[in-house]
């Protein structure tokens, strides 16, 4: 059996055990999208949103991109932003990086490699604002470690200057916006930041007016 093929009978089995435990799970689900919070997290396979949180279908509006970045031109993202927001109304926008990221120690160094070095060079932004912290780090991983974090900070400060968020701050006074890491080793999610329209913590050059 191929990959892929076992991939495909795993789904089966696995919708028969849903209507098994619930007939009108399905059902239910195709009618159904209110999400609370959007998901802004990594790509890598390892943090799926819905498990480590323990959520079920329906109640996380994901979105996922490499090291969890939150990018003034990535139109992917601001649509998803946007439709979570003025659509969904969700009340929580999260943002969840990880220890051990790939991308961020990617960006840690000088290898040049191709189209990803656009990507990757939000990151190497963010270490240069905090460089001088960062290399009292001795430790490497330590300080990938420290430069997630700081990442995850940065992508809530991105998110604050939207006008989409700020749109919604005037109006509603929603949403508010988490950054939260995961540690893979234990499984644990860590509250790093919190920003709300009360407490924006953002620059009065970065703010638009009603």
């Amino acid at each position: 059996m191929k990959p892929y093929e076992k991939l495909l009978l795993e789904n089966k089995a696995w919708a028969a055990e849903q209507i098994d435990r619930d007939p009108e799970y399905f059902s239910r689900l195709s009618k159904l999208q209110t999400p609370e919070f959007l998901w802004i997290g990594c790509s890598d396979s390892r943090v799926p949103a819905n498990e480590i949180t323990n959520t079920a279908p329906g109640e996380i509006f994901v979105h996922r991109n490499i090291a969890n970045l939150v990018v003034n031109t990535d139109l992917n993202m601001l649509s998803v932003l946007q439709y979570a927001v003025e659509v969904l109304r969700v009340q929580h926008v999260i943002v969840c990086g990880h220890y051990g990221c790939g991308g961020i120690k990617a960006a840690m160094t000088n290898v040049d490699l191709g189209l990803i070095n656009k990507w990757l060079r939000n990151i190497k932004d963010t270490y240069r604002l905090h460089q001088a912290e960062l290399e009292l780090v001795e430790d490497n991983d330590r300080r990938a470690d420290r430069l997630a974090e700081l990442s995850v900070e940065e992508q809530i400060i991105n998110l604050a200057k939207t006008s989409i968020i700020q749109r919604a701050w005037q109006s509603e006074n929603r949403p508010i916006l988490h950054g939260w890491i995961y540690r893979l080793t234990d499984g644990i999610l860590h509250d790093i930041i919190k920003m709300d329209a009360r407490t924006p913590r953002l620059d009065p050059i970065y703010q638009y007016k009603k």
